[in-house]
């Protein structure tokens, strides 16, 4: 969660990230932070660099989490969840970063330590899943599934 709130922090985003507008700002953050801006020598390049790959992956990052590229992934995330067994996971602070069978990864933000290990403990690992990950954190693809040959 604290990375989404510095993204959105970054990017003057209150409340839900609309596509247009995060674009809109990304283009005049990219303008104003752009390294060629500075000469060398210039102690603003190094910074200008620094910002510039922050304001990219930012921009990424909500993106992904945007809920016109949710909607849009739905369909596919849905196929995922309820027909893709969990193959593997990976808890680390508030995050949880989940493996499916088809090989596809899905992160999800804000996942107490609490609700790991009952997830963890948890007998049946899908079930619990479905009941009390997907439908209450906020989600993004991070790796392509994998290809047959």
């Amino acid at each position: 969660m604290k990375r989404i709130n510095e993204y959105k922090k970054l990017f003057g985003v209150e409340k839900e990230i609309e596509l247009t507008t995060l674009k809109k700002t990304y283009r005049e953050l990219v303008k104003q932070w752009h390294p060629d801006k500075f000469q060398d020598g210039e102690a603003l390049k190094v910074e200008a660099e620094l910002q510039s790959r922050r304001i990219i992956d930012g921009y990424h990052f909500l993106v992904s989490i945007a809920p016109e590229t949710i909607e849009s992934n739905l369909e596919a995330y849905t196929e995922t969840i309820n027909n893709g067994g969990i193959a593997d996971y990976h808890h680390k602070g508030m995050l949880l970063e989940i493996t499916f069978v088809d090989g596809s990864t899905y992160e999800y933000f804000g996942v107490t330590p609490q609700v790991y290990h009952k997830m963890i403990n948890s007998d049946k690992l899908n079930r619990f899943a479905k009941r009390s990950i997907y439908p209450n954190y906020i989600y993004r693809k991070t790796k392509k599934s994998l290809e047959p040959a």
